[in-house]
């Protein structure tokens, strides 16, 4: 038996006439075109306190995407390791070569181990990773098993780092410098370091990469590769061996345990510090900080049942892991590129998920407050009111961290969530008010309710869900108005929420509709005639269609935001039909589509969203949708117990309510259960699941192992969904829908809609109200 004793080691390049090459640069930039991994991550980790601005992700059993120095750059396309058998040479790497496990080394911390073991049955790969609390480096414990090798020779080894510094993937440098591997693009450097002494190569992605040579046979060392999707190659070599060598065909096992330290910095030198520092910290000690910092945060968590706890903490984990340390409130949709962002990776021109959105911050907000995390929902408003909002009031799409938008629409959902927020948040004070809420209502009402965009980013015009944002958002901003002294705004607010609650049954539900009765809520109208039967081209290349075909659940919004009672006849048989047309019952449960005939998700052939660069695809099962209708079901079992507090219902009426409102909360807590079961092994909530049981043959490399009822390459986590379980957990264990906010409700489900026209008596400006569906409110 070969046995490396020793935990220190050295990487070595195998190379003939190593001297002759010592200074080689590689020929054949750039080499081929740049890709991010899948989005389908299995595991994400940063520190859990400000010092240390790296983040990991982890994905088909290799290090991906990690970032650094925030969470929108990304620096890191593939690490992983290869192995070479020493009898047959064959050429095995961890990601295609192996079969993936990942396993949650404990319930309070984010340090995850990836266990790869070879389909050949040759070996077994253990790596844990942890990030060093006091610098900008991520630290991974490897533990190497082989089993079965048939010559007195060991395996070869090596290590694969393919870099993509400043969020691209062509304009990287790579060289060796003394003992370490380490590369630059502009002002962000990296370093691999793994003992006092390396060789290695640096070469361009399929054209002269270590792996590329390996394979072709022939390994070349040199020592630069410059301005182009590079790739670093080293061999791992023990610094030590002692213990008989195993005979052939003895097939004994083969063990070494070593450590790779990758640093970070705004130099060569500051990356290759803070790798060495890490490294001889040791991973013991990195590691018990690391978690040391997650289980205190941990500890601070409240308690829900027992069946969902470690998930509960998980996701309120990876909630804090999204927030950037620099611009403190950002929270980013995933730390992911959905199916790898497209053609390739080149460029600086890929966001990905890693940007934020003012409704996905919006429902992180509602998770912390449920949390009772106060401090994080007042940084997410924050964020939105002193980063992102711009001059006029709106919010953009969405932006980077500094609040620079990225993509260029709007989406008055979005305008409207921080009213919601402030008002939660009892943020009333009056520079607030006149600086940011004031001017965000305005714009609403002087713009609403017909939306350029509504939440799924693609269409235009009078959307159930937009409208709910609007009239909420609309009421809680008059309510600030009021403690701030502004009465006649408040009665504008008031009036323009009144008429649009009014009118979101005329604009949006259509009574000549092809399911059920005919009477149900569309996804969307584009002109406010929900029976006129207009064609809608959905915008990712589904094609045209009837708008009254197109449904989604966007309107029991309307419920958890208090517009409606989920006793409403109208939302009931929205709900039958949704039913009918999106839902579909996986081996975990329940899930639904957005809305049918999506086109956002992979092609039934396993090829990624947008494969053609031209949006095909096909959309998939929203697992944040199940979330949803559990609260719906949560608050329509509240209302059956209300209705049985009448003192005039029949006995055998008031046994029937009971039933049905303890069947509605069953279902709900069911709703919880299938998000449970919908994460993956390392907890991680996707965005989508697969919606079939046929399952492609062939995967592609941006999307996991696709299986029925389970996350697809889109985006996993989903900080949406991660909130969306922690909200619902919440709820269920408080018995009430928290985020409902209860002027809302008070106003429109408790009392009812007020009719008539508003008097605007002594107003300084005067309210010129529509005179047709759907024209807005203008001042004059």
């Amino acid at each position: 038996m070969s046995l490396f004793k020793n935990v220190f080691v050295y990487f070595v390049l195998f190379i003939f006439c190593v001297s002759a090459h010592a200074q080689s640069l590689a020929p054949g930039a750039p080499g081929k075109d740049a890709q991010w991994a899948s989005a389908g991550k299995q595991g994400v980790g940063t520190s859990a306190s400000l010092k240390s601005k790296v983040w990991f992700t982890l994905q088909g059993g290799a290090l991906t995407e990690v970032y650094y120095p925030n969470v929108a750059v990304g620096n890191v396309h593939l690490l992983q390791l290869v192995v070479v058998d020493p009898d047959t040479k064959k050429v095995e790497t961890e990601r295609d070569d192996a079969i993936h496990e990942i396993k949650v080394s404990r319930p309070d911390s984010l340090t995850f181990q990836q266990i790869n073991t070879a389909k050949s049955g040759k070996w077994k790969i253990t790596k844990t990773y942890a990030a060093d609390v006091e610098r900008d480096s991520v630290l991974i414990d490897v533990k190497f098993e082989g089993r079965g090798f048939n010559v007195k020779a060991t395996p070869e080894i090596y290590l694969y780092y393919d870099p993509s510094l400043s969020n691209s993937g062509l304009h990287d440098s790579a060289f060796t410098q003394n003992d370490a591997l380490v590369s630059i693009d502009g002002k962000i450097a990296s370093a691999i370091y793994a003992g006092d002494q390396i060789k290695g190569t640096n070469g361009f992605l399929g054209v002269n990469d270590g792996l590329t040579q390996l394979r072709a046979g022939k390994l070349r060392q040199f020592s630069r590769a410059n301005n182009g999707n590079v790739v670093q190659f080293a061999q791992v070599v023990p610094t030590d061996v002692s213990g008989s060598l195993m005979e052939k065909g003895q097939g004994s096992p083969v063990s070494m345990d070593f450590q790779i330290s990758l640093g970070f910095g705004a130099s060569p030198e500051n990356a290759l510090r803070n790798a060495r520092s890490t490294y001889r910290k040791g991973f013991a000690k990195v590691r018990t900080e690391y978690e040391k910092e997650w289980s205190d945060y941990v500890k601070t968590l409240r308690k829900v049942d027992p069946k969902y706890q470690a998930q509960f903490n998980m996701a309120a984990m990876i909630l804090k892991a999204h927030e950037d340390k620099t611009y403190r409130g950002a929270n980013i949709a995933s730390l992911s590129v959905p199916w790898g962002g497209g053609d390739n990776a080149n460029e600086d021109n890929v966001g990905g998920y890693h940007l934020v959105w003012s409704r996905d911050l919006y429902q992180v907000f509602t998770a912390y407050m449920a949390l009772g995390d106060r401090a994080a929902a007042e940084r997410a408003l924050d964020f939105l009111l002193k980063v992102q909002q711009k001059p006029d009031g709106s919010f953009p799409q969405n932006s980077w961290l500094d609040g620079k938008p990225f993509w260029g629409s709007l989406q008055h959902d979005e305008v409207a969530y921080p009213l919601i927020m402030a008002y939660q948040l009892g943020k009333t004070d009056k520079e607030t008010y006149e600086k940011h809420l004031k001017k965000a209502a305005d714009f609403i009402v002087k713009t609403g309710p017909k939306t350029p965009q509504e939440r799924w980013e693609e269409e235009g015009g009078y959307s159930p869900s937009t409208i709910a944002a609007e009239i909420a958002g609309l009421v809680c901003a008059a309510e600030i108005a009021k403690k701030n002294g502004d009465e006649a705004s408040a009665i504008i607010y008031l009036a323009a929420a009144d008429d649009w609650a009014r009118k979101v049954e005329m604009w949006t539900a259509t009574t000549t509709g092809k399911y059920g009765d005919g009477n149900y809520y569309l996804r969307i109208t584009q002109n406010g005639n929900p029976d006129a039967g207009d064609k809608i081209e959905l915008n990712n290349g589904a094609g045209v269609f009837d708008e009254r075909e197109i449904v989604d659940a966007g309107f029991l919004e309307l419920v958890r935001l208090g517009i409606k009672s989920p006793d409403d006849p109208l939302i009931k048989k929205s709900v039958d039909v949704i039913d009918k047309v999106i839902r579909v019952e996986t081996p975990n449960g329940e899930a639904f589509y957005r809305y049918n005939n999506d086109g956002y998700g992979e092609m039934d052939d396993g090829r990624r969203w947008n494969w053609d660069g031209k949006y095909t695809g096909k959309g998939r099962l929203w697992v944040l949708l199940s979330g949803e209708r559990g609260q719906y079901e949560l608050a329509l079992s509240n209302s059956k117990l209300r209705n049985q507090d009448n003192s005039r219902l029949k006995i055998q009426d008031s046994k029937r309510i009971i039933e049905s409102s303890t069947s509605n909360l069953k279902s709900a807590k069911g709703r919880l259960d299938s998000m449970l079961r919908f994460a993956n092994d390392g907890l991680m909530i996707p965005e989508q699941v697969w919606d079939k049981e046929k399952v492609p043959e062939a995967d592609s490399q941006f999307s996991p192992n696709l299986r029925f009822g389970e996350g697809t390459g889109s985006a996993t986590p989903l900080a949406w969904s991660m909130a969306q379980f922690i909200r619902l957990a919440v709820n269920l264990k408080e018995g009430n829908n928290l985020d409902t906010p209860d002027v809302v409700y008070k106003r429109y489900v408790q009392g009812r809609i007020p009719g008539g026209v508003a008097n605007f008596g002594g107003m300084d400006e005067e309210i010129v109200l529509p005179t047709k569906a759907g024209e807005p409110f203008s001042f004059t």
